[in-house]
């Protein structure tokens, strides 16, 4: 039984990670400052012994003895990390500061979960891991764009200067049960507008593409790379390969749910990437992982939550 720590365990990708850990025969301390997260993320694992909840703000050290550490603690949509965006950068900065001195006392393994958005608005396409991006540092969305990019920053330092154990993997578009419902991301506003009815409301002509990939292979990749030797620390691209357009997964969720409501074009976004789309190369060879969840499975699995909400 390895003892872990997983910073944001209350958020949609944290919960989904505690119960997985858990079931694998784990014992979990989760930590969340409930800005995005909530404990109806994590009510039905209450009862289990070995899960631990601490409220907590990883902007602030933490002290703790563990064997591992997942650093999932970051508002990750639009609305939530611009909504404070000084508190944005200091989760992603401080907060990798704080975890990566936990681990270098620790001697604990650290994984950072870190983002597509590190490649910006790409102009290589599809992104592999060397490709350094093309990103705005003073724009709208740079609180989180730049802010994942310095904790990748810090996570090689620390690696470097320090020796911390550590394990970096950029996360592409994620989505399923759990998920807010109001968090401004795609699918869960096409969603929640079509079970209501009202129209589906597309930034810029729907043109531009993203690539999503269920939580569960997510969640799965994420513990393949934390188990992976010392040798291997990234960063790991872990999202799916096929691309999608926005109108694409606008028609399918129409569909699915069969609603009544019709696409609404509006302006573009200032700095919304036009596409996205991950080279999972590395993670095939590496870590001996792909998603195996088809859009039209997931999305069927992730509407259903959504109708009980």
């Amino acid at each position: 039984m390895k003892k872990i720590l997983v910073t944001g365990g209350a958020g949609f990708l944290g919960s989904h990670l505690c119960e997985r850990l858990l079931n694998e025969g784990n014992e979990v301390i989760c930590i969340d400052n409930y800005f995005t997260g909530n404990k109806r993320n994590i009510v039905h694992l209450m009862d289990n012994p070995y899960f631990e909840v601490i409220r907590h703000d990883i902007t602030s050290p933490f002290y703790i003895e563990v064997d591992e550490i997942y650093n999932l603690a970051c508002p990750a949509s639009p609305i939530h990390y611009q909504y404070n965006p000084i508190k944005t950068v200091k989760t992603s900065v401080m907060g990798s500061i704080n975890m990566l001195g936990l681990a270098k006392r620790i001697h604990a393994k650290v994984l950072q979960a870190s983002t597509s958005e590190v490649y910006g608005d790409p102009v290589v396409h599809p992104q592999p891991e060397e490709y350094w991006g093309n990103v705005n540092p003073i724009g709208v969305r740079s609180c989180y764009d730049e802010g994942k990019r310095c904790a990748e920053t810090l996570f090689f330092d620390y690696h470097r200067q320090n020796n911390v154990r550590i394990k970096v993997v950029r996360i592409f578009n994620t989505y399923g049960p759990r998920m807010h419902p109001n968090d401004g991301r795609v699918v869960s506003n096409f969603i929640m507008q079509a079970l209501r009815g009202e129209d589906i409301t597309l930034y810029g002509d729907g043109s531009q593409t993203r690539s999503f990939c269920y939580c569960d292979d997510l969640i799965d990749g994420l513990i393949r790379m934390m188990n992976t030797d010392d040798s291997v620390i990234g960063p790991i691209n872990i999202g799916n390969p096929k691309e999608f357009t926005i109108k694409q997964l606008a028609e399918l969720v129409i569909e699915l749910t069969g609603s009544k409501s019709k696409l609404v074009f509006l302006p573009a976004p200032a700095d919304d990437p036009q596409q996205r789309q991950p080279v999972i190369d590395q993670a095939k060879e590496i870590l001996h992982w792909e998603p195996t969840i088809p859009l039209r499975e997931g999305l069927m699995k992730t509407i259903e939550y959504f109708k009980q909400l």
